[in-house]
């Protein structure tokens, strides 16, 4: 598996502050240079994206970093352009607002031999995206158990775990023949349901704790809740196209919203718990005010936007 060619597929759109940090981390793999190539399917973009994507190709003439239009602009059409422009026997899907260890794309090869996976991915190791309070209570939310729930690739394993979906994902090509792209109605989600669907024909989906990836999330707590209202939206209203339920994780939010005022007197005893908690750990006396906060525009952005879902669906 060492030196089949690897297609690694990035769809993005305006993400100038996040892709040179991405294609930097790619271009400093482990994995031979002349078995990789690179797809970034741009939506279009409106920032300096082009042109930094552009410059990485003049300097490094001797790595294969291809820009191709993505003229629908959202991700599902982007990882679907790449993959029909993929020549690799192995196809990477990475986000741009990602960094990946050295050796992630080698390790991935290596599970998805070792074990015969169809579809292999890392945890990801959340990182703030700016130096403040906020921003930090941002990235512990997202690694916490009370924030993001049994979302193993998001909190993490001890050892290798076959589950229900991970980040980016580590296919075989031949997997996209017999089970089809991504379903390009989804905005979001198009992963997670790619991912049910390969499950229940019988796929096996791999997460590695050593296969290790950095995320940067949105720092401000108003982007964190839109993020979130959108997150939750797309967690429920895909079954307007497809009849699969994503994980139970995804409807707890919803049934909290659902739920008030009753709901809220022990979820504000739980969060006060957890973030007390945290904030002890990490020895971080702000996290006593800030996680309190960030945990609910987590949960009611979610939820919010699952019931937003859920009302279109009916509608």
């Amino acid at each position: 598996m060492s030196k089949i060619l690897v297609s690694v597929i990035i769809p993005c759109r305006n993400e100038e502050k996040y892709i040179g940090r991405c294609l930097d981390s790619i271009i400093g793999q482990d994995y031979p240079k002349e078995k990789l190539e690179v797809l970034v399917m741009d939506g279009m973009s409106e920032d300096r994206t082009r042109e930094i994507i552009k410059n990485f190709q003049f300097s490094n003439s001797d790595f294969q970093i291809k820009l191709i239009d993505n003229p629908q602009k959202f991700t599902p059409f982007g990882l679907n352009i790449g993959i029909k422009n993929s020549k690799g026997e192995v196809i990477i899907r990475m986000d741009s607002h990602a960094a990946y260890q050295k050796d992630y794309i080698s390790k991935c090869l290596s599970y998805l031999e070792k074990y015969k996976a169809d579809n292999v991915g890392g945890i990801i190791k959340t990182i703030p995206a700016e130096d403040t309070l906020i921003a930090r209570a941002i990235a512990v939310c997202l690694s916490h158990f009370f924030g993001v729930g049994n979302s193993y690739f998001r909190t993490g394993s001890k050892k290798p775990k076959w589950v229900d979906t991970v980040f980016g994902g580590c296919y075989r090509k031949e997997v996209f023949d017999k089970m089809g792209l991504f379903n390009e109605n989804l905005i979001r989600s198009q992963d997670m349901e790619f991912n049910l669907r390969l499950k229940r024909k019988g796929g096996k989906i791999l997460l590695a704790p050593d296969i290790v990836s950095y995320y940067y999330p949105k720092s401000k707590l108003g982007e964190f809740f839109i993020h979130n209202f959108k997150d939750g939206f797309w967690g429920v209203f895909p079954l307007k196209f497809v009849k699969m339920p994503l994980s139970w994780r995804h409807y707890i939010p919803l049934f909290f919203v659902l739920t008030l005022p009753i709901s809220i007197w022990p979820y504000l005893l739980i969060n006060l718990y957890f973030s007390s908690k945290v904030a002890i750990k990490e020895k971080e006396f702000g996290f006593l005010f800030a996680l309190p906060i960030v945990f609910a525009v987590r949960h009611f952005g979610y939820g919010l936007g699952s019931l937003w879902g859920l009302i279109k669906l009916i509608l």
